[in-house]
């Protein structure tokens, strides 16, 4: 397998917890997914087992490792967890809704909607730092694997980061692209970088979006 040859990269966001339902910025606080998201993660599971997977990397949040865990049992592949696919860390943001974090930090607020780029809500992660490290993680795995497919299971922000490094778009751009919980995003990776295939594709938890009726 020569060097040149495209690493196909499956990006995929953990199923649902009780803070995502709730709006509750999760940052590292280690929380468990919920029910729907336990069912989202044998959906993708499902989706996936067929895709010829050669690795399985994710966070070492609980919420990613249990969603790769699901995709580990359907694939018989062990899961590589990783510290630097966690999702950014938000300091005294975590815990805290948008509204509540409008109500009390309004100056912090504004600058996280802002995305100023060094800037470090409630005292955690700047923006180039999370960005550098999330594109630095999934490069690293990518470029390990020429020709194979792999699964890096991690959070919406580190797959912000990533869409952005594929299209080239710019830390500040508002966003406007969709990270569902359990989505299916494909990407490809070559020595220059990642390229989009498809993104947040959600087919596989069907009509019941919301989980299990």
């Amino acid at each position: 397998q020569g060097m040149d040859e495209p690493t196909r990269v499956f990006v995929l966001r953990h199923g649902q917890t009780a803070w995502n339902a709730s709006r509750r910025i999760q940052g590292h606080v280690d929380e468990p997914l919920d029910d729907t998201g336990r069912w989202q993660a044998q959906r993708l599971a499902q989706a996936l087992a067929g895709e010829g997977i050669a690795a399985i990397y994710s966070s070492d949040l609980q919420r990613a490792h249990a969603t790769a865990l699901a995709l580990a049992a359907a694939t018989g592949l062990p899961v590589v967890t990783r510290a630097d696919l966690r999702e950014r860390a938000f300091g005294r943001f975590e815990g805290a809704t948008p509204a509540e974090i409008e109500q009390r930090w309004p100056e912090d607020a504004a600058r996280w909607r802002r995305r100023e780029p060094d800037h470090g809500p409630g005292g955690g992660e700047a923006l180039t730092d999370f960005y550098a490290r999330s594109v630095a993680a999934a490069t690293v795995l990518a470029a390990r694997h020429p020709g194979q497919a792999i699964a890096l299971v991690a959070h919406g922000g580190v797959l912000d980061c990533l869409y952005r490094a594929a299209l080239r778009l710019e830390l500040a751009a508002p966003r406007t692209w969709q990270m569902d919980n359990a989505s299916i995003n494909r990407l490809l990776y070559v020595g220059q970088g990642f390229s989009v295939v498809g993104w947040n594709d959600s087919t596989h938890l069907g009509m019941a979006r919301g989980g299990p009726s």
